[in-house]
């Protein structure tokens, strides 16, 4: 079970305060390990455990003005524990130690509801403890933005223009800074010619857009011009000039967050406008 740390360093300090000499008589369900984040409580077994590498968890994150938990759904990376106690231990006792932990980490604490959970979080990364009658289950999850791994296909685009009226490509490429488009492009434009093929009374806007690298200028500049590639790349193929026009947003419209590597590739992209 991996799990990527980034800045967060918790190992040694959680290490310290939440565990000590472990005494289990019971080995844990086949291919689960602790997370390098968190120690189990003392003489706790570990009998299920789940990975996914884009997922949703929802954790309440502060409480309303009657106290009650208010809910937050973050997207990344998400790994999940069950683990059994030893005999005496109240889930009370598991909240503590927890949050005892979770201090001298320099985590914040969230949200805390005596015996039944605990959240507490540091940079992009979300913890969540819940004790049971004899166990207790503890998420972490590493906020990111999902990488991109599938390309439209001639049918999505269909599907989501006739939904929305647009539809954002990913699997156009370009040279950095240039509007040169790359020949592994090749695959998803020509998805956009049997689209049009398709549809023969479709009329299409190529939008570019950027991140904010460099100047609102320059980045204006060159959208523009991706788009007008992407026009000629397609006319070139066989699709009528007069089907098509092209238009340039530069990094006006982000999509997602361009202070992370994932948010600026998302938000280099090319859009498909229905007319």
């Amino acid at each position: 079970m991996k799990l990527i740390l980034n800045s967060l360093s918790l190992v040694v300090l959680l290490l310290t305060t939440c565990s000590g000499t472990r005494a289990q008589t019971d080995p844990d369900a086949e291919g689960c390990k602790d997370s390098p984040l968190l120690a189990r409580m003392q003489g706790s077994t570990i009998f299920s455990c789940d990975h996914k590498e884009f997922d949703q968890a929802t954790m309440p994150t502060s409480k309303d003005k009657d106290g009650a938990g208010v809910d937050q759904t973050f997207e990344g990376e998400v790994f999940s524990w069950q683990y059994t106690v030893r005999e005496g231990i109240s889930g009370l006792q598991v909240v503590r130690n927890f949050e005892a932990a979770f201090k001298r980490a320099g985590l914040a604490i969230d949200f805390e509801d005596g015996p039944n959970k605990i959240v507490a979080h540091r940079g992009n990364t979300w913890i969540q403890i819940e004790p049971g009658s004899d166990s207790y289950a503890q998420t972490i999850v590493t906020v990111k933005e999902m990488q991109q791994e599938v390309t439209a296909d001639a049918s999505s685009l269909a599907e989501e223009l006739t939904k929305t009226g647009h539809v954002a490509v990913y699997g156009i490429h370009f040279d950095t800074g240039k509007a040169n488009i790359l020949p592994d492009s090749e695959g998803t434009l020509q998805e956009i010619v049997k689209f049009m093929v398709a549809d023969t009374a479709a009329k299409l806007v190529v939008e570019g857009h950027t991140d904010n690298v460099g100047t609102p200028e320059g980045n204006q500049s060159l959208s523009e011009q991706r788009a007008q590639a992407v026009v000629a790349w397609l006319v070139a193929h066989g699709v009528r000039a007069a089907r098509l026009d092209s238009r340039g947003w530069g990094g006006t419209q982000p999509v997602a967050d361009n202070s992370t590597v994932d948010g600026r590739a998302k938000n280099r992209r090319v859009e498909l406008v229905k007319q």
